[in-house]
């Protein structure tokens, strides 16, 4: 059983991202006329674009947070079924994955109908995009970047499932192989430089997968 620190805190990071997103989410749509629909989109005309892109920076950063949220209600479940509850964490996290990707795209529909409004000016709408969208990049590269190293950290102490040699496959690292196969090899690399991150998540959960093949009575875990 986990402890209840565990729930307190999983719970209460939940609890952040709907306060987060709530926030986000208000910044993005709120209109005094209440002319909100899901195919007309003139409501957004309430909301500036300074606005807009606030509420887009709070929303995406706040939803992930959902997903802690979302295990939290599995510890609270296990004790009932431990298949069902981590069923439901499953399902609960896959939605609010596709319900991130959708709230990111708020400030974008946003953008067009200023764009509308105001005449062709495209310029403004690639510069709206590279601050809400390219800088976004950053964290997923930075994220990785952590990760790997702690990774690197606990393959290198021994103690985990992980043979040691397996440092080497990094996330980090598998994604710099897509970059230098593409500096040497342009005609190779333009198959994976598109999708770089992805070929290196991949390659490491095959590794992954491989070394959990391995594995000979795990202990039980409390989580």
């Amino acid at each position: 059983m986990p402890s209840k620190k565990i729930i307190l805190i999983t719970g209460t990071l939940g609890l952040l991202g709907a306060i987060l997103t709530g926030i986000g989410e208000f910044l993005l749509h709120y209109d005094p006329l209440a002319r909100f629909s899901i195919s007309n989109y003139d409501f957004m005309l309430a909301t500036s674009t300074q606005q807009q892109t606030l509420g887009h920076f709070i929303a995406v950063f706040g939803a992930p947070f959902y997903i802690v949220g979302c295990w939290h209600i599995y510890l609270m479940l296990k004790p009932a079924g431990q298949k069902l509850a981590f069923t439901a964490f499953i399902l609960g996290s896959y939605g609010f994955i596709v319900g991130g990707d959708w709230i990111s795209s708020r400030a974008s529909i946003g953008a067009l109908i200023h764009f509308q409004e105001r005449g062709n000016d495209i310029e403004n709408l690639s510069a709206l995009y590279q601050l809400r969208y390219e800088s976004l990049l950053a964290v997923v590269r930075t994220t990785t970047l952590i990760l790997s190293a702690l990774y690197i950290f606990l393959v290198l102490t021994g103690k985990s499932y992980y043979q040691k040699y397996c440092f080497i496959f990094s996330p980090i690292v598998l994604l710099l192989s897509s970059l230098i196969v593409y500096y040497f090899s342009p005609t190779l690399g333009k198959y994976v430089m598109p999708i770089a991150l992805n070929v290196g998540y991949g390659l490491f959960f095959l590794m992954s997968l491989w070394q959990a093949q391995k594995i000979e009575n795990p202990p039980k875990s409390n989580l």
